[in-house]
Order: structure tokens, then C-alpha cells, then sequence
């Protein structure tokens, strides 16, 4: 019974640290387009730096993870989270110039360390408690839901008090949302620090150099990996590209939507998350029973459909979808393609931990050496949409997301194929 209440509070800490997870990530969108105004180059730098982090620490928060635990990777995590939000502070106390971009950049990059490090820890540790397979795969999914519920919050809230993008906005408008950000930093220290956590799986680095196999002796782990980064390409493209669109004005590209673009780019791409959350509840409800390859191969193919029919929708086709405007909720027209692109958040909501699920199954003793390359491939959240990016300024922003379409059908691939354990002869214990 104690064991069962350590467990229970174990997964219920490592869901907070989830939520921690997406704070943190989505506010690099809408931070980037008060940059945009001013250095249109600019827009996604703070999410691409967000995002280079994972690429220099994944694989040495594998290593941290498996010579100190669980527990201490995640508090040295959350006190590096705490100085990267800090410097993201002190940079909106300065003048807007090249020197405030270069020190928020520096912060977003720590930040990226920190999100890092907690992934690492959250999503192995899910699966090993939830004892892999569909039930592994359920906590996962339960764990993205409150992901996706602080993704919902981040743009929604940076987008209301940004209000209308001008050329005097400065980051000091969203410096009440990175002082929340401290104190959130702060408590979950002081939380993580006096729960008991167990560490499964722990072992020394000796005794890990020893084997002849590594991680990446497994072909569906490695081809989980090309999957997984391109996959937060995705997530993070999609409404961070959207979010742009409908808060820039016509002669940057944007849609032109006039006073106010900033809140209703922010309350759609709000929907976006919050679609995640609906489909990531969705799929915690039925992942005990239907498997990881069967919702990628759905969700795949459907997010293909929206994403080309959101394309070819012309721009003149407008839809009313809810927005935040002066201070009260109401209905705004937006173009028709924003529709489709959130609903894509339905399909997104279930890949990550579909194919985190899929990609470590079977790995035994190396699911932490795994976890720690996964998450350096976490840095396709921060190439893939700053490519996306670079085509929206070339083509146009529509034109952009066959990237997407192309990134999806890499997915639909490894759901059907790529996935499959061929090195089952491997020993794992």
C-alpha cells in the first residue's frame, strides 16, 4: 500500500512538472512577435533557442538522469529554469534594441535547458510507472493533457496583455506573465524537494558501459527519434505560424485583422492548445485499450487532410471563431484556414506520447539512455518552424505549411513501418 502512495504522488508530481513542460515552451510564440515588429528576422529566434538547448543537453540529461536519479535532475532543472526566466526579465527592463534581443535570446536558451531536463525526466518515468505498453502510454497522454492546459493558458494570456502589436510594444507588457512564471519556478522546488520520488531503473554509468548494446542498437528507437523531431516541428509550427499570421498586419503578411490582431491571434492559437487538451484527455480515456501505432496511424492521416485543406481554403473565406478583445470574449472573423489548423491540435494532442511509447518499447534498461536522445531531438521545435518560418517570409504563409504536410507523412510512415521492434534478440534486462 505505501508503495502504491508513493507511486500515486510520483505521478502526480511528474503531471505538475508536465504542465511546468509547456509553460515555459509557449512563450516563446508570442514573446517572438513582439520582436517581429521590430526585427522581422527576429520572430522565432527566442523558440529557436528555446528549442537549440535540447540538441546540446539531451544526451547529457540522459547521463545526469541516470548517475544522480530522478529526483536531482529534476531539481537542478527547475533551479535553471528559474535563472533562464530571470534573465528573460532583466531583458524587459531594457531599452528595445539589439542588445535586449540578444540577453531575452540567452534566457530563452537556459530556459531550453530546463525543459529539457524535466522532459527527460517526465516521460520515461510515466511509461516505467505506468509499466510500459498501453498503460505506460495512458499516463503519458494523462500527463499531456495538463501539458496542454498550461499551453492553452501561456498564449492566451501573453495575447491579452500584448493587446494590439505596434511599434512602441516592448517585452515589459508581458513582464507580469515571466514574474507568475518565478513564482511557479520557485514553489515547484520547494514541491519536488519534499516528495518522495522513486528511482526505477537506476543504475551507475560503469555498469552501463559495460554492455555491448546501446539505445541506439534498437532501429525503431531510431527511427522514433527522426519521428519525435519532427513531430515538435509540428506541434510548435502549426499555431505558432497561425499565431503570427493573424496578429501581423497585411503588409508583413499577416491577415490584417486591424485593432486588436495580437488578442485574437492569441485566443486562437489559445484554442489550438486547448484542443490538445481535449485530445489528450481523449486518449488517456482509451489507451489502455486501443494501441499507440493504431492513434498515430489516425491522427496522422487526418492532421494531412485539415492541414491541405486549410491550403487551399482561399483567404476571403471567413469563419467566426472566439476571440478575446477588449477585456470580454466575443466572436471574431478570422480567415477559414485557422479552423483547420487548430482542429490539427485534436491530432497532435496523442503523437508525443504515441510515439515516445513506441520508440522505447521494449528498451528495458537503456529507456533512460533513450529519453536523453529524445529529448536532443526535441530541438526540431525550434528548426522545423524557424524553416517553416523562413518559407512563410519567401511564399507566404499558407504556402508554408506543405512543410507540415511533408513532416506528417514521415509520422503516417513510422506508425505503419518504422515503429516495429526488429531487434527483440537484445537483452534488456
Amino acid at each position: 500500500m505505501a508503495q502504491k502512495n508513493s507511486n500515486i504522488v510520483a505521478i502526480v508530481t511528474m503531471f505538475f512538472m508536465f504542465a511546468m513542460i509547456s509553460f515555459v515552451t509557449n512563450m516563446a510564440a508570442p514573446f517572438g512577435n513582439i520582436w517581429k515588429i521590430h526585427y522581422e528576422w527576429s520572430g522565432m529566434l527566442g523558440n529557436l533557442m528555446n528549442f537549440a538547448a535540447y540538441l546540446f543537453m539531451g544526451i547529457p540529461a540522459g547521463k545526469l538522469l541516470t548517475k544522480i536519479g530522478y529526483k536531482k535532475t529534476a531539481l537542478i532543472a527547475l533551479g535553471v529554469g528559474f535563472c533562464g526566466i530571470g534573465v528573460q526579465l532583466a531583458s524587459s527592463f531594457m531599452n528595445l534594441g539589439i542588445s535586449a534581443l540578444v540577453v531575452y535570446l540567452l534566457g530563452a536558451f537556459i530556459c531550453g535547458f530546463c525543459v529539457c531536463m524535466l522532459n527527460t525526466v517526465v516521460n520515461p518515468m510515466l511509461n516505467l510507472l505506468g509499466g510500459g505498453g498501453n498503460k505506460g502510454n495512458q499516463l503519458i497522454q494523462t500527463g499531456g493533457a495538463c501539458n496542454s492546459l498550461a499551453g492553452t493558458l501561456t498564449p492566451f494570456l501573453a495575447g491579452a496583455m500584448i493587446g494590439t502589436l505596434t511599434p512602441n510594444t516592448a517585452l515589459s507588457s508581458v513582464r507580469p506573465l515571466l514574474l507568475i512564471a518565478l513564482a511557479v519556478f520557485a514553489l515547484s522546488f520547494l514541491v519536488i524537494y519534499f516528495v518522495a520520488i522513486p528511482e526505477v531503473h537506476a543504475k551507475t554509468e560503469a555498469t552501463a558501459e559495460k554492455d555491448r548494446y546501446s539505445a541506439w542498437s534498437f532501429r525503431h528507437l531510431i527511427f522514433g527519434v527522426i519521428a519525435i523531431f519532427f513531430y515538435v516541428g509540428i506541434e510548435i509550427g502549426i499555431p505558432a505560424e497561425l499565431n503570427a499570421y493573424l496578429s501581423l498586419p497585411a503588409d508583413k503578411g499577416g491577415a490584417g485583422l486591424g485593432e486588436g490582431a495580437a488578442v485574437i491571434g492569441g485566443a486562437v492559437a489559445a484554442v489550438y492548445w486547448l484542443l490538445m487538451l481535449v485530445g489528450r484527455l481523449c486518449s488517456s480515456a482509451i489507451s489502455g485499450k486501443v494501441s499507440s501505432k493504431t492513434q498515430v496511424s489516425v491522427v496522422a492521416s487526418v492532421a494531412i487532410l485539415f492541414v491541405i485543406i486549410a491550403i487551399f481554403l482561399p483567404a476571403a473565406t471567413t469563419i467566426s471563431m472566439p476571440g478575446f478583445v477588449d477585456g470580454s470574449f466575443t466572436i471574431v472573423k478570422v480567415p477559414a484556414s485557422a479552423l483547420f489548423l487548430v482542429l490539427c491540435g485534436l491530432c497532435t494532442s496523442v503523437m508525443w506520447g504515441c510515439i515516445f511509447n513506441l520508440a522505447v518499447e521494449g528498451l528495458g534498461k537503456y529507456t533512460e539512455q533513450a529519453s536523453g536522445i529524445f529529448m536532443m531531438m526535441v530541438v526540431g521545435g525550434g528548426v522545423m518552424p524557424f524553416l517553416q518560418d523562413v518559407i512563410a517570409r519567401s511564399t507566404s504563409y499558407m504556402t508554408s505549411y506543405w512543410f507540415v504536410v511533408a513532416m506528417l507523412a514521415y509520422i503516417l510512415f513510422y506508425a505503419f513501418v518504422g515503429c516495429k521492434n526488429v531487434n527483440k534478440d537484445i537483452p534488456v534486462d
